[in-house]
């Protein structure tokens, strides 16, 4: 009877350990990563929590066969070496299919050269919008395996030359973070400015977290500007800001989409920035745009539901979160095949939340076909992994970012045409 019973012991107690060993093996882990500290950190700690709402959402809904997506996230802290080392061990050592991340463009490119692209990993950025990454797609560098939720600089540089020169910003100094993102940004919007009819009277590179930027402002002040197109982050760009306005500099300003921040408005002085503009990779706004708005600050601890990367970071962890369930594994190549098929045209359309993600998973169970629109608006990836859309015309107004227009993408492209002539 003793022996009866210890058996019967020892197999209850092995079915119990047995439970939780399945339901981690069953997890899928995604690779997030994310600027959480460094210049960028802003963005990151936005991001970051965007892409948990997002997987919170789907793993409610039922998950991959009711398998939980888990995040592994790791903190590029807004360098490219740190960045390529945390994505190595990601994809070495924990095998994940997936990568989200980074942000800023410094981050993403080492990334996908050193790591996702030789492994064929998925990677998905939700902010990175260097036309590197594009030239490297159809270079053929990327092995069709990146894609990202932000339009192109060589659109929005370009929208931000216009949109400069309708504020009767007609004579400018720059001064730029001098990273990929920062050469890419100028060279674009020098071609524009100056083929409207703007003079650009300096361009002076940064490096970034230095303790004073005086020397740098100092610089860009020559030749008389009437204003400065500030293209950096908010923590290194205050600074600049406060160095350009203590030199004597005009207390006008035009900004990049990063810099739409509440950190960077309260450390310069909302008092100083009433004539500063901007520009952002816009939004059609859709039912999960409501979705967000109304439940991101409260999921997020009192992040704004504008913060920089905050809306497209949701919406590349709810597509990569549909492309897994699309795949139905934990495969890289079958992943990277669904991504564009959960945006593809003639799909029953999907928005974010729990119940919206129930559909979803059902109709893919059918075998019937979705299209997600997301935060952003519907988009769908071209074979570089590009998105186009409208850009959103800004300026900051008694210490908020206030939306006061939208430019087509079809309007800039036609800007971009004449520019190169």
């Amino acid at each position: 009877m003793k022996k009866l019973v210890l058996a019967s012991t020892m197999l209850a107690g092995l079915a119990v350990s047995a439970l939780p060993a399945f339901s981690a093996d069953c997890d899928i882990t995604v690779g997030v990563v994310m600027e959480l500290t460094g210049p960028a950190g802003e963005y990151g700690k936005a991001g970051a929590k965007s892409v948990e709402m997002a997987f919170k959402d789907f793993n409610d809904a039922g998950g991959v066969g009711g398998c939980k997506l888990v995040m592994d996230t790791r903190d590029s802290q807004s360098q490219g070496t740190v960045a390529v080392d945390q994505a190595t061990q990601l994809v070495n050592i924990k095998k994940v299919p997936v990568i989200i991340g980074g942000i800023i463009s410094s981050v993403s490119i080492p990334i996908l050269t050193s790591v996702t692209a030789p492994a064929g990993v998925v990677q998905v950025s939700p902010a990175s919008s260097s036309p590197t990454l594009t030239a490297l797609g159809r270079d053929g560098k990327t092995n069709g395996v990146f894609f990202r939720t932000i339009t192109s600089d060589a659109l929005q540089g370009t929208a931000s030359a216009k949109y400069a020169l309708d504020q009767g910003l007609k004579k400018i100094a720059i001064i730029h973070v001098n990273n990929d993102f920062g050469v890419n940004m100028v060279k674009e919007f020098a071609a524009a400015y100056t083929k409207l009819g703007g003079t650009i009277t300096s361009t002076t590179p940064y490096n970034e977290k230095q303790a004073s930027y005086s020397s740098e402002a100092s610089a860009a002040m020559k030749g008389d500007p009437d204003a400065l197109y500030l293209v950096s982050t908010p923590v290194d760009g205050a600074t600049i800001a406060r160095a350009w306005l203590s030199g004597g500099g005009a207390a006008k300003f035009l900004l990049n989409d990063g810099m739409n921040s509440k950190d960077f408005i309260e450390s310069v002085g909302a008092q100083y920035l009433n004539d500063a503009y901007g520009t952002s990779s816009g939004t059609s706004p859709t039912a999960s745009t409501e979705y967000f708005n109304a439940n991101y600050e409260k999921f997020s601890g009192g992040i704004s539901p504008g913060a920089p990367a905050a809306d497209r970071s949701y919406d590349a962890g709810a597509i990569v979160a549909l492309a897994i369930a699309k795949a139905g594994k934990a495969d890289k190549a079958a992943i990277k095949t669904a991504i564009s098929e959960v945006v593809a045209e003639g799909g029953t359309p999907i928005h974010a939340g729990k119940a919206e993600f129930e559909k979803a998973l059902k109709l893919i169970k059918d075998g019937k076909p979705i299209k997600y629109e997301g935060v952003i608006g519907p988009v769908s990836f071209d074979k570089y992994g590009d998105i186009t859309g409208p850009f959103r015309l800004w300026k900051i107004k008694d210490g908020a970012v206030t939306t006061v227009g939208e430019m087509s993408s079809e309007e800039v492209a036609k800007i971009k045409a004449s520019a190169t002539k």
